[in-house]
C-alpha cells in the first residue's frame, strides 16, 4: 500500500494502483498527461521523460519487473552491472536478467531472462536503492564481473571490467579488488565461458580512465601493439609533474590520449564554458610536447576500426 492517498512511488505497477483506488481511466489520463511513463507491461515509472543515459532506465525497469518476482531472483549479468553503476557499454538491456539458484529452469520472455546457476551466499549482496524504495538483491560485484565475461564479449566484458577495479578517488576503495576477481574466477569452475572470465580478468586493469581507453587497450592489443603504460606521470627535467596521460611508451617519448566528451565534461571546473576546459586541455599538450614527447589523439569514432590511430602510432612504436 501507498504512504498516502496521492502519493505514487518512482516505480509503480498497475495492479497496485488498482488496489490503492486508481481506475484504470485514471491511470490511462496520467500516461497522457505524462504524470505516469510506461516501462513495460503493467509498469509505471513517475520519474519523468526516459533519461539518456540507458542504464538509468534499465535500473527503473529491474525494480519494476523484480517486484513481480519471488524473492529467489537475484539481479545477475547485464542488469547487475547496471545497478552496481558500471558502465554497460555494448551490454544487452533489452530484457531485465535475473539468476535463480537451481540447475534447471532457465527462462526467456520479452522483458525478461531467468538463468539458473549456483548462487552461493557470498555471490549474493544488496544494493540499497534511492529514497525509500528499500534494496534489491543482486550478485556481487565480483561474480557481476564473472557473469558479465562468461556470457558476452571481451570488448564488453574488459569495459566492465576495468571500471569495476578502478578507484574513483584515492580514498574510496574499488568496487572489486584483484583477487576478488581472481577468487571470483576460481568459483566459476568449469562453467559455460570460464575460460573466457579468465582472460578478462588478466587482461583488466583499473588504471584505465574510461570505457573509450578500455576499449583502446582492447584495440591495441589486437593489433599487436607494445603495451601502453597506463596513466604515466610525465615530469620534466628536474622532476616537476607536467602531466599524467592515459597511455605512454616511454621508451619512444610517446603518448596517447583517448578524447571523450565526458572527459572533457570531468575537466570543467565551477562556471566554466565546455572551451575553457579545451583550451586548458591545450595548454598541457604543449607542456607534453615540450618535454620531448609525440602525443597521438583519438576520439570515440576512431576505436572501431581502429586503423587511423594506429597509421599515428606505429611510426613511433616501430
Amino acid at each position: 500500500m501507498f504512504a498516502g492517498p496521492v502519493h505514487i512511488p518512482d516505480v509503480v505497477l498497475r495492479s497496485e494502483l488498482l488496489v490503492a483506488g486508481w481506475s484504470p481511466d485514471e491511470i490511462r489520463r496520467m500516461v497522457t498527461r505524462g504524470d505516469l511513463r510506461r516501462l513495460g507491461r503493467g509498469t509505471y515509472t513517475t520519474a519523468g521523460p526516459a533519461p539518456a543515459d540507458r542504464r538509468v532506465e534499465h535500473v527503473l525497469r529491474v525494480r519494476a519487473v523484480v517486484r513481480r518476482l519471488d524473492p529467489t531472483a537475484v539481479v545477475s549479468h547485464a542488469s547487475a552491472a547496471a545497478v552496481h553503476g558500471l558502465p554497460c557499454w555494448g551490454l544487452p538491456l533489452d530484457r531485465v536478467v535475473v539468476t535463480r539458484a537451481r540447475v534447471s529452469g532457465a527462462r526467456r520472455s520479452a522483458e525478461l531472462l531467468v538463468r539458473a546457476a549456483p548462487l552461493p551466499d557470498h555471490d549474493v549482496t544488496s544494493v540499497m536503492l534511492p529514497g525509500d524504495a528499500g534494496t534489491l538483491r543482486v550478485t556481487a560485484p565480483a561474480r557481476t564481473v564473472v557473469d558479465v565475461a562468461r556470457t558476452y564479449g571481451f570488448e564488453q566484458a574488459v569495459v566492465v571490467a576495468d571500471a569495476a577495479l578502478a578507484r574513483p578517488r584515492r580514498d574510496v576503495p574499488p568496487l572489486v579488488t584483484p583477487d576478488e576477481l581472481v577468487a571470483a574466477v576460481a568459483d566459476a569452475g568449469g562453467r559455460p565461458g570460464a575460460a573466457a572470465a579468465r582472460r578478462v580478468a588478466t587482461f583488466a586493469d583499473g588504471r584505465s580512465g574510461s570505457p573509450g581507453e578500455s576499449r583502446s587497450r582492447v584495440a591495441m592489443d589486437a593489433a599487436g601493439l607494445a603495451v601502453p603504460v597506463l596513466q604515466y606521470e610525465i615530469r620534466d627535467a628536474v622532476g616537476v609533474h607536467v602531466a599524467t596521460v592515459d597511455f605512454a611508451w616511454p621508451e619512444r617519448r610517446t603518448v596517447g590520449e583517448f578524447d571523450g566528451k565526458i572527459k572533457y565534461g570531468r575537466l570543467l571546473r565551477p562556471g566554466e564554458e565546455p572551451g575553457d576546459a579545451v583550451y586548458r586541455e591545450k595548454l598541457r599538450e604543449d607542456a607534453i610536447r615540450a618535454e620531448g614527447w609525440t602525443v597521438v589523439r583519438w576520439r570515440w569514432q576512431e576505436i572501431r576500426p581502429f586503423t587511423p590511430v594506429l597509421a599515428r602510432l606505429r611510426p613511433r612504436l616501430g
